[in-house]
């Protein structure tokens, strides 16, 4: 284990605020010495869609930070929450998922996750084992340690009462079901993002009524999308997923506001923290380039998850389709069979370039399709096989098909 001097720099690097912040020094420093077992870092996630995006990375990535340090690390899948609904951040109720849902979900967000985390000193447990079977008489001590008062304290539940928007009594349980799995993990340290704050908080006062030691709390600012305004979501539209193709991902890399880079190389990929914030002074003082700051950048995360090979290999690619202008050799091939006419909403479909007849008109509308670099403009256009063959078809500046009659 490292020294507790070289654990907190990494640690702490990069971290919103930690609670409180004298006892997670000590916690640490004690583990170091081995006058305490390494500590059990909790992060409970809730699998309430399908896939995950590198903003969603940022408190994995602190988790695996403990985890480099010798420490533990506790993931609670939230088998049992993700159907309640965390109301953090929220302005109307979260609609209830199923359990069917949430095992799906399950299924591929583990997969992801575990692009992250280390295999070593890793706990994975469901919350459902333990909150699943709880009785009445469960319930109503657990309820019992919290006040309506004390709820209303936290920042968007007091919102949306005082607007008159309907606060359910559900959502005043999830904060009281995520103190229960500190409790059940015996977590010495829980992360989340800023706005869990309240709910890690609730862990510490469930921990103590148990006659445990109360967790700290550590926090992780939330990372903003690629448009450096609204923070990284699907709705928002400006997310970089995990699952992501190589060229997919340098590609959007590269389209990464300036002023955001240094926040990226810090909550986002490997590099040292010392060697971030000589990142950060080169790109202030103007000794770094930023276009070969941000293709480093667009390296490290494409090597993260996939290889370095990948990376170069997505750079190259990059140079061939914005600096030459030119349509990259290994196009995919799409073969024009079947049809002697092709509906072209139908055609960005079957060829792999849009995921749906709606987002392909879109597509078509925004002056985003092209057919050997002709810019197609008519959503309701229908080619023949004839017209199309040998040429390329391509959706906006990364998605290309070769199509083949």
């Amino acid at each position: 284990m490292e020294t507790a001097a070289a654990q907190l720099r990494v640690l702490l690097d990069g971290v919103e605020q930690v609670l409180p912040a004298d006892e997670f020094e000590r916690k640490v420093t004690e583990a170091a010495r081995g006058a305490r077992p390494p500590l059990r870092a909790k992060l409970g996630v809730d699998p309430t869609s399908p896939d995950i995006h590198i903003g969603h990375t940022v408190v994995l990535r602190k988790l695996r930070d403990f985890q480099r340090m010798g420490h533990v690390a506790v993931l609670i899948i939230g088998g049992f929450t993700a159907q309640v609904g965390d109301p953090s951040g929220r302005s109307a109720t979260r609609p209830r998922l199923t359990r069917e849902q949430v095992d799906d979900n399950a299924a591929t967000y583990l997969a992801q996750v575990r692009k992250v985390l280390l295999d070593d000193r890793l706990e994975i447990v469901n919350n459902a084992d333990w909150l699943a079977g709880m009785q009445m008489a469960d319930v109503l001590r657990l309820t019992s340690q919290m006040t309506v008062a004390r709820m209303l304290e936290r920042s968007d539940f007091s919102a949306r009462y005082t607007a008159g928007r309907p606060i359910a009594l559900s959502e005043f349980l999830y904060p009281l079901l995520q103190g229960q799995d500190s409790v059940a993990v015996r977590s010495d340290v829980e992360l989340g993002g800023t706005d869990q704050t309240f709910n890690l908080l609730v862990g510490r006062d469930l921990q103590s009524a148990a006659g445990q030691d109360p967790q700290c709390v550590m926090t992780l600012p939330l990372l903003e999308g690629l448009d450096g305004q609204a923070k990284m979501s699907k709705t928002a539209g400006n997310t970089i997923g995990v699952d992501e193709d190589a060229n997919e991902m340098f590609g959007k890399t590269m389209r990464l506001r300036d002023e955001l880079m240094e926040k990226y190389f810090r909550l986002a990929t490997d590099v040292h923290p010392d060697e971030v914030d000589r990142i950060g002074q080169g790109l202030a003082d103007g000794t770094l380039h930023p276009g070969q700051t941000k293709r480093r950048l667009a390296r490290e995360l494409v090597a993260l998850y996939h290889s370095p090979e990948a990376a170069a290999g997505a750079e190259e690619r990059f140079d061939v389709q914005f600096k030459q202008r030119a349509v990259p050799d290994d196009v995919p091939e799409f073969r024009l069979e079947g049809a002697g006419e092709w509906f072209l909403p139908t055609l960005l479909v079957k060829a792999g370039l849009c995921a749906s007849g709606s987002e392909a008109r879109r597509q078509v509308a925004a002056g985003a399709v092209r057919l050997d670099g002709a810019v197609l403009t008519d959503p309701t256009a229908t080619l023949t096989t004839d017209a199309l063959s040998g040429r390329v078809l391509q959706v906006g500046k990364r998605r290309f098909a070769r199509l083949v009659g």
